[in-house]
């Protein structure tokens, strides 16, 4: 008797990977920043640090998408916890504290992509009064310094991107150049072997807490540090470092 086997085949359906997009310009809706802005003292130029938080995370919140977006829709999610050192799923945004162990110290960050180790980190930083911007706003510069520096030592490809929001009454001559200025000399990192302390993209939003409007003429339009660029950069620094590279083959 002639036995006849009948092979089985099994077909696999293996996800595919996501492709990299265009990533969408970062757009903040004036009302959301008016809806925040609570509290705010013209005649002291104060915003309260609660309503300064808020308005911040509505900026995370945009980067968080924006950039889930370029990277093939991929899911955006809190992190574990602020310790943990692994993102909750694979191939995940995470929006939150991000715990990074760096070549200087451990460091949160607001917004992280860590497919495979580090590949972009964001932070946001407030300055609410007017005081505290010419108190502060030195110290804040060394800061990003050492966060983008810290991130570098050990991850010399991550894109690192700041954004710094200001209420427009606090950013009073002589600090508004100042602060402008160095930001300008911290960003715009082209090459992992450039000096670790430059981030990829700084983004500075200045905006009227009477109106939610972002200032369209500070920075001045074409710098860097307008919002509206702040996209297309990341995407560029990304893409020359991941672009046909797995996640995104």
């Amino acid at each position: 008797m002639t036995k006849r086997i009948a092979a089985a085949v099994v077909f696999l359906h293996v996800a595919p990977m996501p492709l990299l997009q265009a990533m969408p310009v970062i757009v903040i809706p004036p009302a959301n920043l008016l809806a925040q802005a609570g509290g705010w003292n013209a005649t002291t130029a104060v915003l309260p640090k609660a309503a300064g938080e808020a308005v911040g995370r509505i900026c995370d919140q945009a980067v968080a998408n924006a950039f889930a977006v370029f990277v093939g829709n991929r899911p955006v999610v809190a992190p574990l916890s602020a310790k943990s050192l692994l993102p909750p799923q694979a191939d995940c945004v995470e929006i939150g504290a991000s715990r990074i162990i760096g070549g200087i110290r451990p460091q949160n960050f607001d917004v992280s992509y860590r497919p495979d180790g580090v590949r972009f980190v964001y932070d946001n930083k407030t300055l609410n009064t007017r005081k505290s911007v010419g108190k502060n706003y030195q110290n804040m510069i060394n800061d990003l310094g050492t966060e983008a520096a810290t991130v570098h030592i050990r991850f010399p490809l991550a894109v690192v991107a700041f954004v710094i929001m200001v209420p427009a009454p606090c950013l009073a001559a002589p600090h508004r150049a100042g602060l402008t200025g160095a930001l300008e000399r911290i960003s715009g990192r082209q090459s992992p072997v450039e000096i670790a302390h430059k981030a990829e993209v700084i983004s500075l939003i200045v905006w009227d807490p009477t109106n939610g409007q972002v200032d369209p003429t500070w920075p001045a339009p074409g710098s860097a540090l307008r919002i509206e660029d702040f996209s297309r950069q990341i995407e560029h620094a990304y893409m020359s470092r991941y672009g046909g590279m797995p996640p995104h083959v």
